[in-house]
């Protein structure tokens, strides 16, 4: 299906987005936003779903920030944070989407895109598409919950460096920080290191994925341990009844 700015695809246990603002490097405005929110949204009830995918189109940006002509009306405190929540609620669909959500950065992630990026459980990077977390260049800080993200992905000194500094990384660099989790080598598509990264996931049970990704939100939103311990339990009796923990018990003991 397409929507207004996204091309939405869900089969064989994918969902995949892509922005499709090419013209405008993907650019996130409010619109774009709004229709994430509602496409994980929608989506998050579909138990045959193993996988999330987000891209942008073409091969010069995953996302270039926030729309700044769709931005530009926005001038006071109280229209500043009501901007913020709303788009602090587009990403938070896509942070607590139930199985992994994986970025394949197309292209260049800056400011509001990288903040999108980050918001995803995974990030996969084509070899020349850079990620910079450089809202100072605009005077302005992290605002849809990225900068938190950030400190949690690459720890607090390092989060504060690239921030501080608006650094602008290459994918060995965010590699290496383990901002991103793969990086294609020279001469390797961004399709090719983004299915070799999936065939693992996709081998894996929903009811599985949906298990992992629930105790790793717990532990992200900080539940008490005796709380985690108690939700680890009971994902793992759900998981133990199931007919697939049968079938793959026998196939090893066979």
């Amino acid at each position: 299906m397409t929507d207004r700015h996204l091309i939405v695809e869900a089969a064989d246990g994918r969902l995949a987005v892509t922005i499709d603002r090419a013209d405008k490097r993907n650019a996130l405005s409010r619109a774009v936003l709004a229709e994430l929110q509602e496409i994980f949204e929608r989506h998050a009830a579909d138990d045959s779903i193993c996988v999330a995918t987000l891209t942008g189109a073409g091969d010069k940006s995953f996302a270039a920030g926030g729309d700044l002509r769709d931005l530009a009306t926005v001038r006071t405190v109280k229209e500043a944070e009501i901007m913020a929540d709303q788009a602090k609620a587009a990403l938070d669909a896509i942070r607590s989407f139930p199985v992994p959500v994986v970025a394949a950065l197309n292209g260049d992630a800056l400011g509001g895109g990288a903040e999108l990026a980050a918001s995803c459980d995974f990030r996969v990077t084509a070899s020349h598409a850079r990620i910079g977390f450089i809202q100072g260049r605009l005077n302005i800080a992290t605002a849809w919950g990225g900068g938190i993200d950030l400190a949690r992905i690459v720890g607090p000194t390092a989060a504060l460096r690239l921030l501080a500094r608006s650094e602008l990384l290459s994918g060995d660099e965010a590699l290496a920080l383990g901002l991103v989790d793969v990086a294609a080598g020279d001469g390797q598509s961004l399709d090719d290191c983004l299915e070799a990264f999936l065939a693992p996931i996709m081998g894996q049970a929903p009811q599985v994925l949906r298990a992992f990704k629930a105790l790793n939100l717990g532990a992200r939103r900080g539940l008490p341990r005796d709380e985690l311990m108690q939700l680890e339990t009971r994902l793992f009796a759900d998981t133990w009844v199931h007919q697939d923990h049968w079938d793959a018990a026998d196939k090893l003991l066979q």
